[in-house]
């Protein structure tokens, strides 16, 4: 497949949050399993401007660093196609080629947030030969340009479980009661969250009972300085847990032990913790949230009194009166997401396209 080439694939990997790198690796690896040769340009992390519009314009310029520094050692022979990781990735690239996305600037970076993004990245999904939305979300999104015609090929991110799910939520087994993931915590509603552990705990103590059920609520994904100083947490709260920034296999091991999975987001541009949660035998509970939310469907089928805006009154639910076989539904719902399928498209509908 190589046809004299050191690299038949050039993947511009931004990784500015875990659940990039990981989506990124997938990629990656499916690419390889399909008998393409892969080379990644990873920028290293990126200090947080104060602004979207700086933050945005820090990781496009290093990306454009790393692409460039590759390209170069690739000169004598550069690769065929080259796939940018986010639209932010592409902003200002060294040279044209596929766009993955699992949203948009026109779609997260909205008014003042987005003020320089939006226009250029119109023009940067107008060039791109291919276009790759995690979702059809993400898709609609897009400008108009961008859906039209026959560019865009859906590539989901896979999501498998990540080991034995061991007992069922309903028979008992699993020693935590929730978890919730806050690497942003203001665009993870973890406010929101908190709030409604928070009034859970005061029923029981209200009532004169042990916490029982209530008894942990595990925060991953940000210190527990991080959210005292943001005046999120207060120092040794009873009941909370943060866990920090774990390893892959850390966190999702706690999810194998967690009842129930929770989040409040106030735009979610794809979902992939609320899809491992599931694929690892949680209940989701969330609320209603605008963006390309993948598992919102599939939560509210799973069991619909665990989606919407009471939060407390769909935790009080997920913990106390459970439906039988929601594991199990859910790893039916997850077959679209699995790693096979995945494999299936790379192979016989993208790297055709890409390498033509």
């Amino acid at each position: 497949m190589h046809g004299g080439h050191a690299a038949d694939v050039l993947l511009v990997s931004l990784g500015s949050t875990e659940g990039l790198r990981r989506a990124d690796d997938e990629l990656r690896d499916s690419l390889c399993r399909a008998g393409a040769r892969v080379i990644v340009a990873r920028p290293p992390p990126q200090e947080s401007p104060p602004t979207l519009m700086l933050t945005d314009l820090a990781w496009a310029r290093a990306a454009r660093t790393a692409s460039r520094a590759m390209l170069a050692q690739q000169h004598d022979s550069p690769p065929r196609a080259v796939i940018y990781s986010s639209t932010t990735a592409a902003l200002l690239w060294e040279r044209p080629g596929a766009i993955r996305f699992d949203a948009t600037a026109a779609g997260n970076r909205p008014g003042r947030h987005g003020l320089w993004q939006r226009p250029l990245e119109r023009r940067r999904l107008r060039e791109a030969p291919l276009l790759l939305p995690w979702s059809e979300g993400a898709l609609r999104e897009a400008p108009a340009h961008a859906r039209a015609g026959d560019r865009a090929l859906v590539l989901p991110v896979p999501v498998e479980p990540s080991g034995p799910t061991g007992p069922s939520v309903v028979g008992g087994g699993r020693d935590i009661a929730a978890l919730t993931y806050a690497a942003n915590p203001a665009k993870k509603g973890l406010d929101r969250v908190l709030a409604a552990w928070r009034q859970l705990r005061g029923e029981q103590s209200a009532g004169g009972r042990a916490p029982g059920a209530f008894d942990e609520l595990l925060v991953a994904g940000a210190s527990a300085q991080q959210l005292e100083r943001s005046g999120l947490l207060a120092a040794g709260e009873p009941g909370v847990r943060v866990v920090g920034a774990l390893g892959a296999q850390e966190y999702r091991a706690l999810l194998r032990r967690t009842r129930v999975f929770v989040c409040a987001p106030r735009r979610e541009d794809y979902g992939i913790a609320q899809l491992e949660a599931l694929a690892d035998g949680c209940q989701l509970v969330t609320t209603n949230a605008p963006g390309p939310y993948v598992a919102l469907p599939i939560a509210r089928e799973l069991d619909p009194r665990l989606v919407g805006e009471d939060l407390a009154g769909a935790l009080r639910t997920a913990l106390r009166n459970p439906l039988t076989g929601y594991a199990a539904r859910a790893r039916r719902a997850l077959e679209p997401f699995a790693r096979a399928s995945l494999d299936l498209l790379v192979a016989e509908r993208l790297l055709p396209r890409l390498l033509a």
